[in-house]
């Protein structure tokens, strides 16, 4: 038997990188060779706990050594690893677990309660809890559990093409979709990554953005550790450490999205702080101002923006950085393994210039969502995964998204599908219809706003609708005004015209609300 998955990554860099630092957190560095041995104790003594290849093992975590240790210990055995967003609600967190079937919830212990809650009723009934002590007798300590392990080489048959990571994306029919990534698909990614943005051995990167993202964990911590570079966590983005950091470590990678840049240039460290080892900055999620790249190559810095998604693991185009300000707006060219077309409602390629949907094709796009075959098929059709979004190519092949599919919204890198928030405010007897949309934000990006209509004869107060979403869906998703209107604009079809919606929604929209709705 061979395992060709990424589970064997850390082992295989052993010799390569012996003596040299895999991961620093908390002013801690972990060797390679370390974290080998406790990725090896930690997947043998999973499968003294009954994990096989298939089973599925979660993980409920801020960016912790842990959150990698199992995820290779589960690939190892061949097994499934489901990261979850930390700030999701119970409910979401509950219906990640049950939908994906985990048999085990690895959680750290700042999460206690909302481990406790969200998995009430699931499948998840072995947890094991990160930096502290067991809550009750059920609950397994992380450090207990890994010391508890042998060190005996395991040969679990596992091939490219088996699946490594779910991961949860919001649903446009209200329902989240597990995307499936592959050891394939995350492996493929890596290559992308390593030619593109050349990264190296000697790469030092920062991991600000969160690892339940595929970001952070598939442009980031993989092909870092693929290449024997070190990977520094931060448990969360402050800009004062995160500048501190940059100078101290030597960073020469940092990735994040626009607000993340913007909060570090007007912190007030940010001129005194020596940032020139940086040499890869990575920015994503929605276009970078020009007053904020002019700030960054004022200090020798240029930036390599892209375009992607979960589905393709998740890089599709990359912006090389020599073509960052002749190219202002657009997100790069397809990456070096992956293919991208723009193609119209039929399915035929476009010439340059002409706006279609964004398809994209490669190893490193998925080949299905968790038990979910009517998506699967609507969403990759001959191989190619329809995104949904639209955009064109220049007569030198770089890409311009137009318009992002058309019910999410992107919140300081968060992505918030409106048919989500809107089936939860439509339980609310009084509302005769609702809309959310994004609403430009200058801290994030955009920001959610729900357009709402009610039934005659009834009111509702905005508070009304924010309480009904509070404790159900994570904060960022939860609209930050509530706007009552006479009526909804239509299509002729009865859709809603979202975009007539947003235009006529102002930055003001999101200041304070009249405590009143509409009779």
């Amino acid at each position: 038997m061979e395992n060709r998955g990424i589970g064997p990554w850390v082992s295989r860099r052993r010799q390569r990188s012996l003596g040299d630092v895999a991961i620093v957190f908390r002013g801690q560095e972990l060797r390679y060779e370390v974290l080998a041995d406790r990725i090896l104790k930690l997947a043998n003594a999973l499968a003294d706990r009954g994990v096989r290849a298939g089973d599925r093992v979660a993980f409920l975590g801020n960016n912790h050594p842990s959150l990698l240790e199992t995820l290779f210990a589960s690939a190892t055995l061949g097994a499934i690893f489901v990261p979850l967003n930390t700030r999701l609600a119970p409910p979401e967190i509950e219906f990640a677990l049950s939908d994906s079937g985990a048999t085990i919830l690895v959680f750290t212990a700042d999460l206690t309660e909302l481990a406790r809650q969200g998995s009430t009723g699931t499948s998840a009934s072995r947890q094991i809890i990160v930096d502290g002590p067991a809550p009750d007798d059920a609950v397994e300590e992380f450090e207990s559990v890994v010391a508890a392990g042998s060190v005996a080489d395991r040969d679990d048959a596992v091939d490219l093409d088996d699946p490594a990571i779910i991961l949860y994306t919001s649903g446009t029919t209200g329902r989240p979709k597990g995307a499936v990534l592959s050891h394939g698909n995350l492996t493929w990614n890596c290559f992308n990554a390593l030619v593109d943005y050349g990264i190296t051995g000697t790469e030092r990167v920062l991991l600000i953005s969160p690892l339940f993202h595929v970001a952070s964990l598939s442009m980031g911590a993989l092909p870092t550790l693929l290449q024997g570079g070190t990977v520094i966590l931060h448990e969360r983005f402050d800009p004062g450490p995160v500048l501190e950091t940059i100078q101290s470590e030597g960073i020469t990678m940092l990735a994040g999205v626009p607000t993340t840049f913007q909060m570090l240039q007007e912190h007030p460290d940010f001129a005194g702080t020596d940032i020139s080892s940086l040499q890869h900055l990575t920015c994503g999620g929605s276009t970078m101002p020009e007053r904020m790249l002019q700030a960054y190559e004022e200090r020798g810095l240029s930036f390599s923006c892209g375009y992607g998604m979960t589905e393709t693991a998740p890089g599709a185009t990359a912006m090389p950085p020599r073509a960052s300000r002749e190219k202002m707006g657009s997100s790069g060219v397809p990456h070096f393994f992956t293919d991208v077309r723009i193609v119209d409602p039929e399915g035929n390629e476009l010439p340059a210039g002409e706006v279609g949907e964004i398809i994209v094709k490669g190893p490193n796009v998925i080949k299905e969502y968790w038990q979910r075959p009517e998506e699967t098929a609507s969403a990759i059709v001959d191989g190619w995964f329809h995104s949904g979004d639209l955009g064109y190519f220049d007569e030198d092949g770089y890409i311009y998204i137009s318009d992002r599919l058309k019910d999410m919204i992107i919140s300081g890198g968060e992505n918030i599908y409106s048919a989500e928030v809107e089936s939860i405010i439509m339980e609310l007897d009084a509302i005769s219809g609702v809309a959310l949309v994004g609403v430009p934000d200058e801290k994030w990006g955009e920001v959610p706003v729900a357009v709402a209509t009610l039934k005659p004869g009834v009111s509702l107060t905005e508070e009304d609708v924010i309480n009904r979403l509070s404790g159900r869906l994570a904060r960022y998703k939860i609209p930050k005004r509530v706007v009552f209107t006479d009526e909804l604009a239509r299509t002729a079809s009865g859709k809603i015209r979202k975009a007539d919606l947003r235009s006529m929604l102002t930055p003001d929209a999101v200041t304070p609300a009249p405590t009143e709705g509409r009779q």
